[in-house]
C-alpha cells in the first residue's frame, strides 16, 4: 500500500517555558496512517479540548508538532521541497468549520473557485476551468446556475459551505480534513452535506478526516473512529464495532449521552463504586478520575493502546492481557471504505 500521509508518536504542547512550567498538552503521543489506496472517512469524535482541532492543524501543515514526524508521501513536511509541498497543498485540502468567515463579502463565490483554478493551473483555457468548476458544485449537490454569479450573502450557510466542499474537489485532492463541517448549519442540511463527502469516498476515492463532536453523525457517515480524551486516543477501529460494543469507558460515557426517546436515562457515571476510585498521579490515565472501573495503576501510568481485536484498539489497562499496539499498525486497526 502507498502511504499517503502518516503522523509518528505526534505530541503538541502550548506555553510552558522556565516561569510556566510544561504549558498544556493538546495532543500526546498519537499514531496514525492514512493510505493513498485504501481511501475511507475516519471520524475523530470527543469532547471540546481533547485534542481534535490540533491534530487536523497538524495533518494540514498549519501546525508542527512539538514532538514527532509528520509525514507526506514518506517525506517530512518540514524538508519538502517546493514542488513536493505545491503537491502536498494540492493533495491535502481542508474544509472549515464555519461557512461564513472564509468568503470576501466584496467579491462573488465565484472567487473562491477561480483562485486554485488559477494558481494551481488546473485548467488549460478558461472554457475548461469553468467546465471543472461545474463539475465540483454538481459533485456536492449544487446547481452551478444557481450558484455563480451570487455574493456570499446572497446564499444559504449550506450552500456556502457545499461550496467549500466544492472548492477541495476541485484541486483533486487525496485526503480531505473536514473540521466540524455541519455544526453550523441547519440539521436539515447536515445529511446533504455528509451525503456529499460520503460520495466523495465512494466515487471519487478522497480520503476524509471528520473531525466532530456529534457521535450520531460520525457513526452515519464514517467507516472508522478515533475517540479522543484530553489528548490522547482513547479507542480507534471500525465504526460499526465502536459505536455497538464500545471497549473504553470513556467511549460508553459518550454513547451514553446521546439523548433517547425515554422518561428515564441510565448514566454510565452513576456506576463503579466511588469509594474506592484512586487519586490521579501526575502521569496517569487521563480518564481516571471520571472512570468507574479505574484500578490503582491507572493513577500512576498512562494506559498504551492495546490491540483488543482485528479493526480494534482500545486505551485501558482491563486489556492488558492483548498486545499492544505499535506506532506503524494503526493503518491495521482502521479499514478502508470498501473493505467488510
Amino acid at each position: 500500500m502507498t502511504t499517503l500521509m502518516e503522523i509518528r508518536h505526534v505530541t503538541k504542547r502550548y506555553g510552558g517555558g522556565r516561569l510556566s512550567g510544561e504549558g498544556m498538552t493538546a495532543l500526546s503521543n498519537l499514531s496514525m496512517t492514512i493510505d493513498a489506496d485504501r481511501p475511507s472517512i475516519t471520524a475523530v469524535v470527543g469532547e471540546s479540548g481533547s485534542g481534535k482541532t490540533t491534530l487536523a492543524r497538524i495533518l494540514l501543515g498549519l501546525t508542527p508538532p512539538t514532538e514527532g514526524e509528520v509525514l507526506y508521501r514518506g517525506q517530512d513536511l518540514t524538508s519538502l521541497s517546493g514542488e513536493q509541498r505545491r503537491n502536498f497543498r494540492r493533495e491535502v485540502q481542508a474544509v472549515f468549520q464555519d461557512p461564513y468567515e472564509v468568503y470576501n463579502p466584496f467579491y462573488r463565490v465565484d472567487h473562491v473557485l477561480n483562485t486554485p483554478v488559477n494558481r494551481f493551473k488546473l485548467a488549460a483555457s478558461r472554457a475548461e476551468g469553468r467546465e471543472l468548476i461545474a463539475n465540483s458544485l454538481r459533485a456536492v449537490g449544487l446547481r452551478p446556475e444557481e450558484i455563480l454569479g451570487r455574493f456570499p450573502h446572497q446564499l444559504s450557510g449550506g450552500q456556502r459551505q457545499r461550496i467549500m466542499v466544492a472548492r477541495a474537489v476541485l484541486m483533486r485532492p487525496r485526503l480531505i480534513v473536514a473540521d466540524e463541517p455541519v455544526s453550523m448549519v441547519d440539521a436539515s442540511l447536515r445529511a446533504t452535506i455528509l451525503g456529499s463527502l460520503r460520495k466523495l469516498t465512494d466515487e471519487m476515492g478522497i480520503s476524509i478526516i471528520y473531525i466532530t463532536h456529534d457521535l450520531a453523525t460520525a457513526y452515519q457517515v464514517s467507516d472508522n473512529i478515533l475517540v479522543m480524551y484530553r489528548a490522547c486516543v482513547a479507542e480507534a477501529g471500525a465504526v460499526e464495532r465502536v459505536v455497538k460494543d464500545p471497549r473504553h469507558p470513556y467511549t460508553r460515557l459518550l454513547i451514553s449521552s446521546i439523548p433517547k426517546v425515554s422518561t428515564t436515562r441510565d448514566w454510565l457515571a452513576d456506576e463503579g463504586d466511588e469509594t474506592i476510585r484512586p487519586i490521579p498521579g501526575r502521569d496517569g490515565c487521563r480518564f481516571v478520575e471520571r472512570c468507574p472501573v479505574a484500578m490503582a495503576r491507572c493513577a500512576t501510568a498512562i494506559p498504551p493502546l492495546y490491540r483488543t481485536e482485528d479493526h480494534r484498539a482500545t486505551a485501558c489497562f482491563q486489556f492488558d492481557t492483548s498486545p499492544e499496539l505499535a506506532a506503524a499498525e494503526m493503518g491495521q486497526v482502521l479499514v478502508g471504505a470498501t473493505a467488510s
